[in-house]
C-alpha cells in the first residue's frame, strides 16, 4: 500500500429488491405446490401468485421500462442499470409463470380430480355438455358481447387494464383465404370468468373457463365468416399515479380523473395463449405499442387470479382450512365500558388469534358515548361494508367533532377511498388528505372524552389497516391505551396530518418522516456498540420488507461487532445475511401460511438496561422512512413486553414447517428439523393455544 493511501473498504453485498420480491412471489407459489395445505387453499396461493405479478409489472417493471426508455442510469443498490434489472426480471418472471402453469396442470388439476372436482377443456365435453353450453351461451354471455371489426372505418380499440380480450382472425367465405380481418371481443368484467357445468354427472362438481366458452361460440358473432383462429389475450398497463399535488385544486377530482386515465397507460405486458398465430401477435403489438421482450405466452387460462374466490364455488370444507374463530380476550369480553377497562390497564391484541372486535367496538362506543367529544381516525384500506365508516358517521350525526384522514393514494385503493371519503362528508366529518407529497400509512384512532377530573384522551395503535375482513387474514398487532404521553402525542401526530407542522417535536412515538429513520439508526448504532463494550447485545426484527440502504449498512456494521441479530422478513431483502466478515451473525427467515404475516415489531437487546420494544405501521424501506406518515409506538409495560417478546418474537424463530431461510445464494432453504423433533407451525401454535383459550373459558 502506497503511503498516505487509505485502506479500501470490503465491497458491501446487496440483494436487488426486484429479484428479491420475484423470490417473494415464488415462496408463494411453493405454497401452491405444497401437500401441507388443503387443495382447495392451493389454488388460492397460485391466483395470488397472479395478483402478485400484475401489481408488479403495472409498478416496478412499468418504472423500469420507463427509466430504460427515457436512458436514466441511475443504478440500482447492487449496481444494476434499469435494462439489467429488466433482462433479469423478464428471465426469473417467466420461469416462474412456466412453472405455475406446470403447478395448475400438473398438480392441482388432478388432487381436485381424485376429489371429485374437474376443470374441464373444451376438447374433454360431450354432447350434452355442449348443448347445455350453448344455452348458457345465449342466456348469459351473448347478450352483454359487443364484437369489434379492425379494418380502415374500425380503428383498433382501447383495450382496457387487465381486461380478458379474445382476438379473433375471421375470413369471408369463399374469399381469398391470405386476407386477414381481425377482430376483438373483449369480455365484460361483469361476466363470471369460471363457470359451473350444470349437465352430465351430477356426483362430481364440474367448471370450466368463461374464456373456453367464448372460443367454441366465438363464430356466433361473425355470420358470413369462416373463424379460423381465437386466442385470449390480456394487457398489462403503466398503473403509476402521476399529478403534482402542489399544482393541483382538487385532488378528489384529479385522482379521478387520472384513474380514467390509467386505461390509456403504456402497456408493459402482453399475455396471451400459447400457440398464436405469428401474424396476429405482431400485428396486436403493432397496435399496443409493445416487443415481443414484453409477451408472455401463456400455457393455459388466462389470469389465474380468478380463483381466488373458487372455493366459494365448491361446498367442501374438508377442502379448506379447518373454520377458524378469533378469540375476545379478557377483559373485553365482559359487558364494561372499553374506556374504564383502558383507564385500568393498556390492551394488546394479536389479529387474527385475537378478535378484531374490540377496535371496532372501541370507535363504535366512542360514536354512541356522550361523553365523547371527538373521534380522529386515519384510514389507508377499508372494507365496503365497514363498520368503522359507519360509526364515523354516526358519531357526526350524533354531534361529536369527527375528523377523518383519508389516504386518496393508497394503491388500487384509490376509487374506494374516494367514495368512503364523499359518504363521510356527506354525514359532516371533516374529511382531511394528509400532507402533500406524502401517504398517511399509519394506523391510530385517537378519542377524546370528558371525565370528572377533565377531557382524556384514549388511542388505538396498530400495525393493521381498519379493516374487518382482512384483520381476519393478516397477522397484525393492536395496542389500546390512554396513558398520557402516547395520546398526548398521538393527537399531535393528528393535528400535524390537519395543520401544518414543519418539524413537529415526537419524544415518545417515532413518526416517519420526522424521527423515525433517525431513531431507528441510532438504536442498530447503540447495539453495535455495547457489542464493542461487551454488553449483551440483540436486534430482532419483524418487517414485511428491508430494502433501506444506509439501514443495511449500519446492521452490516451490527453484525461486524458482534450483535446477534435475527430479521423475520416475509418479502423484499436486500441485506444478504451469512456472509463471512460482513453478516455471519445476522439470520433472515421469511414465513408464508395461511394468514398473511403484517405485523412490524422491533426488538433491541439495549445493553444492561431494559430492553426496547417497538411496534408499528413502518417497513424498513425508503417509501416507509421518507415518502408516507408511519407512527410507531413503544411497549413499555413490563406484562405486555413480555407478551411480545417471549409469546411472539421468541416463537416465531422456532418455525420449521412454513419458515425458510435466506442463504447467501439469495435462495430460500427450508430449516432443517434437529433432534428428530415434530415440524413447528407458528400461525398453528397461536391458533391451537386459542382454542385452549376458548375452551378453558367455557
Amino acid at each position: 500500500m502506497k503511503k498516505g493511501s487509505q485502506p479500501r473498504k470490503k465491497k458491501v453485498p446487496y440483494f436487488n429488491r426486484e429479484l428479491s420480491w420475484l423470490a417473494f412471489n415464488r415462496r408463494v407459489l411453493e405454497q401452491a405446490m405444497s401437500k401441507k395445505y388443503p387443495v382447495l387453499e392451493r389454488v388460492k396461493f397460485l391466483s395470488f401468485v397472479s395478483s402478485n405479478l400484475d401489481e408488479f409489472f403495472e409498478i416496478r417493471v412499468a418504472g423500469l421500462m420507463q427509466q430504460a426508455d427515457s436512458q436514466v442510469s441511475e443504478l440500482s443498490m447492487d449496481g444494476l442499470g434499469p435494462k439489467e434489472q429488466l433482462d433479469q426480471i423478464q428471465a426469473h418472471a417467466r420461469a416462474l409463470v412456466d412453472d405455475q402453469y406446470k403447478c395448475w396442470h400438473q398438480m392441482l388439476i388432478p388432487a381436485m380430480k381424485k376429489q371429485g372436482i374437474d376443470f374441464n377443456t373444451p376438447d374433454t365435453l360431450s354432447k350434452a355438455d355442449l348443448e347445455w353450453m350453448k344455452h348458457y351461451f345465449e342466456t348469459e354471455v351473448y347478450p352483454v358481447l359487443t364484437p369489434l371489426a379492425i379494418d380502415p372505418t374500425h380503428p383498433f380499440p382501447q383495450i382496457g387494464n387487465k381486461t380478458l380480450n379474445l382476438i379473433v382472425w375471421v375470413q369471408s367465405k369463399g374469399s381469398n383465404p391470405d386476407i386477414i380481418h381481425m377482430a376483438i371481443i373483449p369480455v365484460p368484467r361483469i361476466l363470471n370468468r369460471i363457470v359451473k357445468i350444470e349437465s352430465g354427472d351430477r356426483k362430481r362438481l364440474r367448471f370450466i373457463f368463461l374464456s373456453d366458452i367464448l372460443k367454441i361460440f366465438a363464430h356466433t358473432l361473425f355470420p358470413g365468416y369462416h373463424t379460423r383462429a381465437v386466442y385470449a389475450f390480456r394487457i398489462s398497463r403503466n398503473s403509476n399515479l402521476y399529478f403534482d399535488e402542489e399544482e393541483v385544486e382538487n385532488l378528489v377530482t384529479k385522482i379521478e380523473e387520472e384513474l380514467w386515465n390509467l386505461r390509456k397507460n403504456a402497456a408493459v405486458r402482453l399475455e396471451v395463449e400459447q400457440g398464436i398465430e405469428e401474424v396476429l401477435l405482431e400485428e396486436l403489438l403493432k397496435q399496443i405499442h409493445l416487443k415481443d421482450e414484453h409477451v408472455y405466452r401463456i400455457n393455459g387460462p388466462l389470469n389465474l387470479m380468478r380463483l381466488r374466490d373458487f372455493e366459494d364455488m365448491v361446498p367442501r370444507g374438508d377442502l379448506k382450512f379447518k373454520n377458524f374463530i378469533p378469540y375476545v380476550r379478557p377483559p373485553l369480553n365482559k359487558p364494561e365500558s372499553i374506556f374504564k377497562i383502558l383507564s385500568r390497564e393498556d390492551i394488546l391484541l394479536h389479529h387474527p388469534y385475537d378478535s378484531f372486535t374490540p377496535v371496532v367496538e372501541f370507535i363504535e362506543q366512542a360514536a354512541r358515548d356522550p361523553q365523547v367529544f371527538a373521534i380522529k381516525q386515519t384510514l389507508y384500506r377499508t372494507s365496503g361494508d365497514s363498520p368503522i365508516i359507519k360509526a364515523l358517521k354516526e358519531a357526526s350525526l350524533n354531534g361529536k367533532q369527527v375528523t377523518a384522514l383519508v389516504e386518496l393514494k393508497a394503491r388500487f385503493e384509490e376509487a374506494n377511498n374516494i367514495q368512503w371519503a364523499r359518504e363521510l362528508e356527506e354525514a359532516d366529518v371533516h374529511v382531511v388528505y394528509g400532507l402533500t407529497h406524502l401517504k398517511t400509512h399509519c394506523k391510530c384512532c385517537l378519542v377524546v372524552r370528558r371525565e370528572p377530573e377533565g377531557l382524556k384522551r384514549y388511542c388505538h395503535l396498530g400495525t393493521g389497516n381498519y379493516n374487518p375482513k382482512t384483520a381476519r387474514l393478516y397477522t397484525d398487532i393492536s395496542y389500546l391505551t390512554a396513558t398520557e404521553d402516547i395520546t398526548k402525542e398521538a393527537a399531535d401526530l393528528f393535528n400535524t396530518l390537519t395543520g401544518f407542522a414543519r418539524s413537529p417535536n415526537f419524544q415518545i412515538l417515532k413518526v416517519a418522516p420526522f424521527n423515525l429513520h433517525r431513531e431507528i439508526n441510532l438504536l442498530i448504532r447503540k447495539e453495535a456498540q455495547n457489542a464493542r463494550d461487551g454488553k449483551p447485545a440483540k436486534i430482532v426484527a419483524k418487517v414485511n420488507s428491508l430494502i433501506d440502504q444506509e439501514t443495511i449498512d449500519n446492521l452490516y456494521t451490527a453484525s461486524i461487532a458482534g450483535v446477534e441479530i435475527l430479521l423475520i422478513i416475509r418479502g423484499i431483502c436486500g441485506l444478504v445475511p451469512g456472509v463471512k466478515g460482513v453478516s455471519e451473525n445476522i439470520r433472515v427467515i421469511s414465513i408464508l401460511g395461511r394468514y398473511l404475516e403484517h405485523s412490524r415489531v422491533y426488538y433491541f437487546e439495549n445493553g444492561e438496561d431494559h430492553s426496547n420494544v417497538f411496534i408499528g405501521s413502518a417497513d424498513w424501506m425508503p417509501r416507509n422512512f421518507f415518502r408516507r406518515i408511519e407512527c410507531v409506538f413503544p411497549i413499555r409495560s413490563p406484562n405486555l413486553k413480555r407478551r411480545v417478546v417471549n409469546e411472539l418474537l421468541n416463537k416465531y424463530q422456532l418455525d420449521t414447517k412454513f419458515a425458510k431461510e435466506l442463504q447467501p445464494s439469495g435462495e430460500y432453504m427450508p430449516i432443517k428439523q434437529t433432534n428428530g423433533k415434530k415440524e413447528f407451525s407458528i400461525q398453528e401454535y397461536f391458533i391451537e393455544e386459542t382454542e385452549k383459550l376458548r375452551t378453558n373459558l367455557i
